[in-house]
């Protein structure tokens, strides 16, 4: 997930429309209503599916099984490496045709999410499968070099449901390469978000304060300060936003009017809600209390985001509204119940963060191919995941 979150994860606004002169007729009240509301239900989706199986994660039997945690020193450097990012892609995209920047982008998005939607829609798909489905075990495996000193560079296992998740996002994946239409975009978009809000934790509260704070100066000195995030979220065509037509009602599916929401926006709450959520159940008190908190709380943020950008139309920088919300609505409760010191010492010392997408190297990769999604997607030095080999593996 770091191109969602470096490039336009943070910024709530407009699409640019493909009309002449980039003239639009002004978006009617239903159409708007339909679009944000829209786009909030797609939000709280990834957030809370991915919640509840990051905790499924978490606890993994198999110690290889687990991701890495985001550490305070990691959540501390993110924003400096997300600004870089942002910058050199904002000056790549004023030096180098834009056509051909965006061809490539294409073509880097659609492994990713293909291999994505894939690891996604696995544990839904595998309670279809009959029972005496022929599930066949394969395993790709390339090595360097011999004897004492050979290193493997891909010990991918796979099996026959695999396959056929896989070539399902395919088909995907061919029709948004071919009509980047907003359909596909948002699968692979929400795909991205859960993945991310599944597999990225945070080892305890503190980290989530130091990431979300870090991440709250650069949304807003990137949006506010300069043009650059939002030249960039909209010059970027790859499925590293939500977007929803406000012509829908009057062109239905060919719509071209957006309003869009940066999966940065999405990812960054949801794995501190997430790690609410095991918070919640490591006090087993059979409530989730703190999980339900932040969810309205990053609800209500989303809210005033959209109402604040409605009334002064200017694009704008979501975290500036979540981050006080999703940290100060659960620290409120925390006061309230005297369990600030139990929440600021919860470690998930055991978790591990997944990998997010990334393409610099070609990983060692063990598993099937949500491993292999996983693995791709790697920002931070992690283990390997090897995943058991079980039909309902993930």
């Amino acid at each position: 997930m770091e191109q969602a979150e470096a490039h336009n994860g943070s910024v709530a606004g407009e699409a640019p429309s493909a009309g002449p002169a980039g003239a639009r007729p002004p978006a009617t009240p239903e159409g708007m209503a339909l679009a944000y509301g829209s786009l909030v239900l797609m939000a709280l989706l990834p957030i809370f599916f991915g919640a509840l199986r990051s905790v499924s994660c978490a606890k993994g039997k198999n110690a290889s099984d687990m991701p890495e945690t985001i550490t305070s020193r990691d959540a501390a450097r993110f924003p400096i490496v997300a600004s870089c990012t942002l910058l050199g892609l904002y000056l790549f995209f004023k030096i180098f045709s834009q056509e051909y920047i965006n061809l490539l982008l294409s073509m880097y998005f659609f492994v990713l999410g293909i291999l994505a939607l894939s690891h996604t829609i696995s544990p839904m798909m595998n309670r279809f499968f009959p029972v005496n489905f022929p599930n066949k075990q394969y395993q790709l495996l390339f090595t360097q070099g011999s004897g004492e000193t050979r290193e493997e560079i891909v010990n991918y296992e796979f099996d026959s449901k695999d396959l056929v998740c896989l070539a399902m996002s395919s088909v995907v994946g061919v029709w948004y390469l071919l009509r980047k239409h907003w359909i596909a975009n948002n699968l692979f978009g929400l795909a991205f978000s859960l993945n991310g809000v599944e597999l990225l934790h945070l080892n305890n509260v503190s980290t989530g304060c130091i990431l979300l704070g870090g991440l709250f100066i650069y949304d807003v000195f990137w949006v506010f300060g300069t043009n650059v995030m939002v030249t960039v979220a909209k010059s970027f065509e790859a499925p590293i936003k939500l977007v929803f037509p406000q012509d829908l009602l009057e062109k239905g599916l060919e719509a071209d009017n957006f309003a869009m929401l940066g999966l940065g926006d999405i990812v960054i709450p949801g794995i501190f809600i997430a790690l609410l959520l095991r918070f919640d159940i490591s006090l087993k008190k059979n409530t989730h209390t703190y999980f339900y908190t932040s969810f309205v709380a990053y609800i209500f943020g989303l809210g005033l985001t959209i109402f604040i950008m409605h009334i002064f139309k200017h694009a704008q920088p979501a975290l500036l509204y979540l981050v006080p919300a999703c940290i100060g609505f659960p620290l409120l409760v925390a006061l309230a119940k005297g369990e600030v010191a139990e929440m600021f010492s919860y470690e998930s010392s055991a978790e591990i963060l997944p990998h997010t997408p990334r393409l610099t190297h070609f990983p060692n990769v063990s598993g099937s191919p949500a491993s292999l999604a996983d693995s791709m997607q790697q920002t931070l030095p992690c283990s390997h995941r090897r995943r058991q080999q079980t039909p309902s593996a993930m």
